[in-house]
C-alpha cells in the first residue's frame, strides 16, 4: 500500500494512526474489546441484514476497483455490473468512498476472524506461525480475493474518518501477529526484532499482489513454505 510510510503501512497505515487508537471503529461482527465498547454498524456484509444485494455491490466494486482503480470506477459502472439502476447503490452506501471502505473492511473482517481462530488454537508457536502465514497469503492472493489488494492500492482515496475505521481493524490484526512473533522470539525461532519481522513479513506478502499469478508457477502452499523457511530459524 502506498501511503506516507511505505514500510509501516504495509501492515498498518501511519496516517492518522494515533487518533485511530483512541477511536477504534471495528465492525460489530468482530467481538468488542475493552478499548472499543461502542462500535458503529459495520460497512462489510458479514452477517448483514441487507443480504445478497449489498454483498454483490461490495464484491463487484472490489473487482472493478482492482481492475480500474478507485478514480477510474464510477457508481454507474458498479450498478450496471450488478444489474441495478445507477442510483440504487446509494440505498446501501452514502458515497463511493463508503463503498471503498466496505470493500477493505470485507477483506479485513474475514482475515481477522481466521487469524483470531488460529491465535486461539493450541498449536505450538512454529505451527501457529505457519498457519498465520498461510492464512495471510490466502487473504491477499486467494482467487476472487480483491479486497486487500484494493486496500493496498487505494488507501489514500478514503476520507480520514473512514481511514480510522480501517486502521482500527488493522491494528487488531497486527497485534495478533505481534504476539505470535514475540513467542517465536522468546523461543529463539527468529533472530531479529519481532516488530521488524512483522513489518517485513506482511509487507513482503502484501507486495505479492504485484507479481503472483494463480496457476502460474508455485502454489500458495509452496509459497507459504518458502516464506516460513525464510523467516524462521531451523
Amino acid at each position: 500500500m502506498r501511503t506516507k510510510n511505505s514500510a509501516e503501512t504495509q501492515s498498518s497505515p501511519a496516517a492518522a494512526k494515533k487518533s485511530a487508537r483512541t477511536r477504534n471503529s471495528a465492525p460489530t461482527q468482530v467481538p468488542n474489546t475493552p478499548h472499543a465498547p461502542n462500535l458503529p454498524k459495520a460497512l462489510a456484509t458479514v452477517a448483514d441484514e441487507d443480504g445478497n444485494r449489498r454483498a454483490d455491490l461490495i464484491r463487484v466494486a472490489a473487482r472493478l476497483f482492482r481492475e480500474k482503480g478507485f478514480e477510474g470506477t464510477t457508481i454507474r459502472a458498479i450498478a450496471d455490473a450488478v444489474g441495478m439502476r445507477s442510483g440504487s447503490p446509494f440505498y446501501h452506501f452514502k458515497s463511493k468512498q463508503e463503498i471503498l471502505a466496505a470493500v477493505m473492511e470485507e477483506g479485513l473482517v474475514a482475515g481477522l476472524a481466521e487469524t483470531e481462530r488460529i491465535a486461539a488454537s493450541d498449536l505450538a508457536p512454529r505451527e501457529r506461525f505457519c498457519a498465520l502465514v498461510q492464512s495471510h497469503l490466502q487473504t491477499v492472493l486467494g482467487e476472487g480475493h480483491d479486497f486487500i489488494p484494493v486496500l493496498l492500492y487505494d488507501w489514500r482515496s478514503l476520507t480520514p474518518d473512514l481511514q480510522e475505521r480501517i486502521i482500527g481493524l488493522k491494528d487488531r490484526y497486527d497485534q495478533i501477529w505481534q504476539q505470535s512473533l514475540l513467542q517465536l522470539k522468546q523461543e529463539n525461532l527468529i533472530k531479529s526484532d519481532s516488530k521488524v519481522v512483522r513489518l517485513l513479513l506482511l509487507g513482503a506478502i502484501n507486495y505479492c499482489v504485484q507479481w503472483y499469478r494463480p496457476g502460474k508457477g508455485i502454489s500458495l502452499e509452496q509459497l507459504a513454505e518458502q516464506v516460513v523457511a525464510m523467516f524462521l530459524n531451523e
